[in-house]
């Protein structure tokens, strides 16, 4: 697979403007767009003097899980003691449940349910109790009508969640943690995300070391999207995560932020989950996670305008209201009259 990565991005008008006289191409099906593209080898080279076919990953719309408007927002529901941001606020079901609904309410397309913290010092939890603690609150949010996600990478979490109503598997280790998990997905036909971890996140931060943090995540994402068809999983049933504060250190979450365009000629929709993580205080001055959401906002507007098409994240109003600004100045959306 030819990684090649967009520059020269453009966006609403001049996007458009660029695109209608053949001087940039859309990107992932627009409505952004891109006039330059920079080959493995260095090159920079202009999208008209580069073939269709050869763009065609950087090009390609990719609607996933019924979103095809994008960007959309995943909010954070963590049913656990020990996450690093919410531990404890949401382990009682019905707080949960509740948490989940004003979620929706403020303007989530996804409610994103886990049961495991994979911060770097947590402790692993058995499937059994993994399941008891997020399977009557995936059951409930799904009977009122909400697009639940589970963050999970036990098969026999992502069975009893998909029978009590899940439409979307979230696994940290991109499926690669049980070695069944990847058949259960297949034979469910559902849509999953895959992300970028090495190691597990007891050992990860030990092997954050790359020479090209972008080109390498990239790549090993590659084989995890190739291991995913092949084990019957259809590809347009796949979003990428690129894994930000996984096996990776401040520094590399905001290089890997700057060329993350690089990750769009997998051809598949990327999904960013940046927020409240430690790389956010540490540049923005805010020690607690609580303290984090305008640092998040920012990044993930960010994460956005390189072409993200879900941002995962805990601050769902605040963000719901960036990107809706953030849509109406470069002129994708139409403010209602009056305001």
């Amino acid at each position: 697979m030819l990684l090649l990565e967009p520059l020269g991005l453009l966006h609403g008008a001049a996007a458009r403007a660029a695109v209608a006289s053949g001087l940039a191409r859309p990107l992932a099906g627009g409505p952004s767009a891109f006039a330059l593209v920079r080959f493995p080898d260095g090159r920079i080279r202009r999208v008209g003097d580069v073939p269709a076919e050869v763009l065609a990953g950087l090009t390609a719309p990719r609607p996933w899980a019924g979103f095809a408007d994008t960007p959309v927002v995943m909010g954070i529901l963590n049913v656990t003691p020990d996450s690093f941001s919410d531990g404890g606020l949401h382990f009682d079901p019905g707080r949960a449940v509740a948490a989940g609904l004003e979620m929706v309410a403020a303007g989530a397309a996804i409610v994103d349910v886990g049961g495991e913290s994979t911060r770097p010092t947590s402790v692993v939890v058995p499937p059994e109790e993994e399941c008891a603690r997020i399977v009557p609150v995936v059951r409930a949010l799904a009977a009122q009508g909400v697009a639940v996600s589970v963050d999970t990478r036990n098969a026999a979490t992502m069975r009893a969640t998909l029978e009590a109503g899940a439409r979307i598997i979230n696994d940290v280790s991109a499926l690669a943690y049980d070695p069944e998990s990847a058949a259960v997905v297949a034979a469910a036909r559902c849509p999953v995300v895959l992300m970028h971890m090495r190691g597990t996140p007891q050992s990860m931060s030990g092997l954050a070391q790359y020479r090209d943090v972008a080109a390498e995540v990239a790549a090993e994402l590659a084989e995890r999207l190739q291991a995913a068809e092949q084990a019957g999983i259809a590809r347009e049933a796949i979003c990428l995560d690129p894994g930000l504060g996984f096996a990776k250190t401040a520094e590399q979450n905001c290089a890997l932020l700057e060329r993350q365009g690089l990750l769009l000629a997998l051809g598949r929709p990327l999904l960013v989950g940046l927020s409240r993580k430690g790389f956010i205080g540490r540049f923005g001055g805010a020690t607690r996670p609580s303290e984090r959401m305008p640092g998040s906002l920012a990044a993930g507007l960010v994460a956005c305008r390189q072409g993200a098409a879900v941002l995962r994240v805990h601050d769902v109003a605040a963000t719901v209201q960036g990107l809706r600004l953030w849509r109406a100045a470069l002129g994708w959306d139409t403010p209602a009259p009056g305001n």
